[in-house]
């Protein structure tokens, strides 16, 4: 039986410094060398992820911003991409501004893809985030709303107290027309809400990329509440010890937490080519 092995990165595969370890890198890319199908799943941008996963063996697409997008790594061309249509996005739009939120909106424009936010609205969760991003080729700081929502957009993320967000969370979770999740930043106090197309969820790319390259069996590693989807379509899938209760209740076990390189023991355990 053919098997795709499928991880998330932030807190999962990736430790808390945000750097895959040496064991981790030379364990897996021994077992891709052997005929592996390994992957990853992330919310991350791919720019964002090349980064933090620089050194891992990428040989078949990865999946990008939860779904919304599967890339091949090493060119970075998309190979398959989910987008808003314009009414949807307006929809998005018209509540974030009766909410009084500034996002930042992830596009593309003339074809280059665009990180945009309202420079003056950034709160210090915004300039975390945008902290670890300096030198992103992708970062677009604007100064007026029309410029802020150019483009075809694919993705919306808005970071605050969870009692600014918890009220467009819950009209737009009440719509059903999006993919969406309000969940505490790793690591950090803010809270994230992020709205995306009804159908990008990392089930929906994994089970395209299982069919694209002709796999019998999912396993799947994961931390969050964004692994859900992925879970319950996995023929097999772990949780880190470090993992969010609501996902440990999906899981058929714990591995270690992520700074012990939890994935890539079990791979080493289980996985014989």
């Amino acid at each position: 039986m053919k098997t795709l092995y499928v991880t998330d990165l932030d807190g999962t595969l990736l430790r808390t410094d945000d750097t895959v370890s040496p064991f981790t890198i030379n364990t897996v890319n021994g077992l891709v060398d052997k005929g592996m199908l390994f992957t990853y799943a992330t919310a991350r941008s791919l720019v964002s992820a090349s980064v933090v996963t620089r050194g891992l063996s990428a040989r078949i697409p990865v999946i990008a911003y939860n779904g919304a997008f599967i890339y091949n790594a090493e060119t970075g061309i998309p190979l398959y991409s989910l987008f808003f249509t314009p009414e949807e996005s307006a929809f998005i739009i018209s509540l974030l501004q009766s909410f009084r939120l500034y996002p930042f909106v992830y596009s593309f424009q003339e074809g280059i893809e665009r990180l945009s936010w309202m420079s003056g609205t950034e709160n210090e969760g915004c300039f975390n985030y945008l902290r670890k991003r300096k030198g992103d080729p992708r970062l677009n700081p604007v100064s007026d709303e029309k410029r802020l929502y150019a483009g075809d957009i694919f993705y919306f993320t808005c970071i605050g107290e969870k009692e600014a967000l918890q009220p467009f969370y819950e009209r737009i979770a009440a719509s059903g027309l999006f993919t969406c999740t309000l969940q505490q930043e790793l690591y950090e106090t803010e809270y994230w809400c992020e709205v995306m197309p009804k159908k990008a969820t990392k089930a929906n790319a994994i089970n395209r990329l299982k069919e694209l390259w002709e796999c019998d069996r999912i396993v799947s590693f994961g931390d969050s509440l964004n692994d859900i989807s992925m879970f319950r379509i996995s023929d097999e899938c772990y949780a880190v010890e470090n993992a969010a209760p609501a996902l440990k209740e999906h899981a058929a076990g714990l591995i270690p937490v992520c700074d012990e390189d939890g994935v890539a023991k079990w791979l080493l355990e289980h996985v014989h080519l």
